[in-house]
């Protein structure tokens, strides 16, 4: 039966999940009340899990050292018995993990006589094509292992949806939105926070 996380727990692991997020962003990666949500982060802040950085107009909460030893922690304590599910969905996520890079460097790069590292003008349609192609094939293993984790963990829930949102999009590598390279790069983060395992 699948767990749900409590928010103390979501607010702390959606900082880590995003890198560096305002309350908004913060709050809307878990669905969590916004209020609730500020009022965690000044908790976890106060615990020293997290800090505020201001670069110009943009600030945003990030983990710092314990906070991440915190977040592993809580992680660890929800996971239990679980962990041999999550770990067998790892090993299948490798792989694709590593189709996943491939497909998104062959987005940024097409090799060009005498320069192995050319950029993806994008003006070859079949060879982005073929990218595409190979990130919708990605997408179509991706759901029976995001059913898989979500029936372990609600937190799981959405990778699946995310990335062929992306993917019909044609978003392949953003970083400032939802692209197939972002939800990628995030749920591999949930995992390896999940697991307490390194890159």
């Amino acid at each position: 039966m699948s767990r749900a996380s409590t928010p103390e727990l979501l607010t702390l692991h959606a900082v880590r999940l995003l890198g560096v997020g305002d309350e908004q962003a913060i709050a809307d990666r878990f669905a969590l009340d916004l209020a609730s949500t500020k009022e965690l982060l000044l908790d976890h802040q106060a615990f020293g899990w997290i800090s505020w950085s201001q670069f110009a107009d943009i600030g945003g909460w990030s983990l710092t050292e314990s906070g991440r030893a915190e977040n592993e922690r809580g992680l660890a304590a929800e996971l239990g018995s679980d962990a041999d599910t999550v770990s067998t969905a790892y090993s299948a996520f490798l792989p694709l993990n590593g189709r996943l890079q491939a497909a998104c460097t062959q987005w940024q790069l097409k090799p060009a006589p005498g320069d192995a590292m050319a950029f993806n003008d994008h003006t070859d349609p079949a060879w982005d094509q073929a990218v595409l192609d190979e990130l919708a094939a990605i997408g179509q293993e991706l759901t029976p292992l995001a059913t898989q984790l979500t029936a372990t963990l609600d937190r799981f829930a959405g990778y699946d949806t995310r990335y062929t949102r992306a993917h019909q999009a044609g978003c392949v590598d953003s970083t400032t939105v939802d692209s197939c390279h972002r939800v990628w790069f995030e749920l591999h983060e949930d995992l390896i926070a999940t697991l307490g395992v390194r890159r």
